[in-house]
């Protein structure tokens, strides 16, 4: 059991401290171990060593070692910004599909049925509350059924005669109107239980083909529309027109389908649908506001120059031949069926809106001689501050050869409007 040497494990007994600093002195750097290398200390565990090459080794073990562990906190900090970057964007696609079903009951894209549906719905509401009597639900529901087998509109919402009554008013107002032109007369119609809330597109095109039917200019055009057709069968109208190459941009937006929907339409729509029937039109985009406050003058400058430019010369009242503008701004449209010159020069259009009942519009048939009623139909420049509008404008018909190339151009059109 002799004590053993702790370098080379040989057993030295009594002279273990002799034996050490002869045979291994030089490790210990002690003096007169007939070896004077200097010592090197590792900086990061303070091992002592005495070759600069093995130090460095040692270091870069360290290194290495560290470089690994540091390896695995990047990683863990990739991984963790992964995961937060993946929470965010499922965060962010589930505000987007909300957004976007919410954009879909908006637009009426949401499968929730359409004008039949929607009708049934609200009637069954009336009765449930007591406003409809049972009877009164089921004639209704068979006067819409058979309606709409027939693809015509019930004429339930529609007030005629409003040109002429407005015609008959200015002729004896004498105040502040100096000049005034009208469309050729345009019937009234106004959203139903049926479309309420998303129709308006459907009616302002009604009022449009109201105008254009007392046309005879267009009798070629619409001689398979003798009668006001109903909101479903516009929509089937428009699908055609899609059918047939127009717009399919704007189509695919519908999923090229619109039937038994509540889908809202806009000025492309109708441009497609007049132009599918060889009925010329344009549209023009008033994209931002061109006076103060976020007004449109040119807008008004426009309208004016539409149904003045074939009507100059002195009388005061210019019941003119030209169709009225559809005039769409976001989430709502209006028709345009007049527009007044004021004494001091100021301009107003006279709209009809689809979403005013009959009862107040039937007010202006019994136009007062102080005209209160056309509060109803009077915008000024100071009105109409929406971001933009685009309108819908008829200004004649098309030969096969002009249509089909406006179908063309809508391919075109549309598809440079996708960045």
């Amino acid at each position: 059991g002799l004590p053993e040497c702790p370098f080379c494990e040989e057993a030295a007994g009594p002279e273990l401290e002799a034996h050490v600093m002869a045979r291994h002195g030089h490790l210990l750097g002690a003096p007169g171990a007939g070896n004077s290398e200097e010592l090197y200390e590792c900086p990061m565990c303070s091992l002592t060593c005495t070759d600069i090459q093995i130090l460095e080794e040692h270091v870069d073990l360290h290194l290495e070692e560290h470089s690994f562990s540091e390896g695995i906190d990047l990683e863990l900090a990739q991984q963790l910004q992964t995961e937060e970057h993946k929470r965010q964007r499922s965060e962010e696609e589930r505000r987007e599909r909300e957004e976007f079903k919410k954009l879909q009951r908006q637009y009426g894209l949401d499968n929730s049925g359409g004008y039949k549906q929607q009708f049934l719905r609200n009637m069954e509401r009336e009765v449930d509350r007591g406003r409809m009597q049972p009877f009164e639900y089921h004639k209704r529901k068979a006067d819409m059924m058979e309606c709409l087998a027939f693809g015509i509109d019930d004429g339930k919402t529609k007030t005629s005669g409003i040109i002429e009554a407005l015609w008959k008013y200015y002729q004896n107002e004498n105040k502040d109107v100096r000049h005034v032109w009208l469309s050729t007369g345009v019937d009234h119609f106004h959203s139903s239980l049926g479309d309420r809330g998303w129709g308006c597109g459907y009616r302002n095109f009604q009022m449009l083909l109201s105008s254009l039917l007392q046309n005879s200019l267009y009798n070629d055009c619409l001689k398979d529309t003798a009668l006001i057709p109903s909101i479903p069968k516009i929509q089937s109208m428009i699908e055609d027109a899609w059918r047939e190459g127009f717009d399919p941009h704007g189509a695919s937006h519908f999923n090229n389908r619109l039937h038994g929907s509540k889908a809202w339409i806009g000025a492309c729509e109708i441009y497609s649908l007049l132009t599918s029937l060889k009925i010329k039109c344009q549209i023009i985009d008033f994209h931002k506001p061109t006076g103060p406050m976020g007004t449109h003058p040119r807008l008004f400058e426009w309208i004016l120059h539409y149904y003045s430019i074939d009507n100059e010369g002195g009388a005061k009242v210019v019941y003119t031949s030209k169709p009225p503008i559809y005039l769409q701004h976001q989430g709502h449209s209006h028709t345009v069926v007049g527009i007044e010159e004021k004494k001091n020069k100021t301009l107003c259009l006279l709209l009809f809106d689809p979403g005013c009942p009959s009862q107040e519009m039937q007010k202006l048939l019994k136009q007062n001689s102080d005209g209160t009623s056309l509060k109803l139909l009077r915008k000024f420049v100071g009105n109409l501050k929406e971001k933009q509008y685009q309108i819908v404008a008829v200004d004649g018909v098309l030969s096969l050869e002009e249509k089909a190339a406006r179908c063309r151009a809508s391919q075109v059109l549309t598809s440079e409007k996708i960045p």
